[in-house]
C-alpha cells in the first residue's frame, strides 16, 4: 500500500504560481498512474490531473489546461505546477494513486493523501 504526503499549498495573489508536492512511501510507487484532485467549500471533488504510471501520458481538466502542468519523478515524487492562477483554484488540493486506474474518477484511486490548501486572492 502507498501512504501519499502533499506539500507545496499555501497564498498566492492572482496571476501567480504554486507547485505542490506528493511524496509516497511504499515499494510499488512506481506502477501507480497518480491524481490530483480538488475540493472547495461546499463542492464536491473535482479532477484536476492525472498521469500515468510511466509518466508518459497525462490528461487535464479543462479548466486547468494550458496552466497546470503534472509531472512525476523517479524518487516517488509527483507535483503539480500551477500558473496563472485564479481565485477560483481556492481548494484543498489531494494527491491520489491508483495501481489499476488511470483516468479523471476519484473512485478508481485508492490512495489519497490528507490535502494542502492553495488560497489565490485578487
Amino acid at each position: 500500500q502507498v501512504q501519499l504526503v502533499e506539500s507545496g499549498g499555501g497564498l498566492v495573489q492572482a496571476g501567480g504560481s504554486l507547485r505542490l508536492s506528493c511524496t509516497a512511501s511504499g515499494r510499488t510507487f512506481g506502477s501507480y498512474a497518480m491524481g490530483w484532485f480538488r475540493q472547495a467549500p461546499g463542492k464536491e471533488r473535482e479532477f484536476v490531473a492525472t498521469i500515468s504510471w510511466s509518466g508518459g501520458n497525462t490528461d487535464y481538466a479543462n479548466s486547468v489546461k494550458g496552466r497546470f502542468t503534472i509531472s512525476r519523478d523517479n524518487a516517488k515524487n509527483t507535483y503539480l505546477q500551477m500558473n496563472s492562477l485564479k481565485p477560483e483554484d481556492t481548494a484543498v488540493y489531494y494527491c491520489a494513486g491508483s495501481p489499476v486506474y488511470y483516468g479523471d474518477y476519484a473512485g478508481g484511486y485508492n490512495a489519497w493523501g490528507q490535502g494542502t490548501q492553495v488560497t489565490v486572492y485578487s
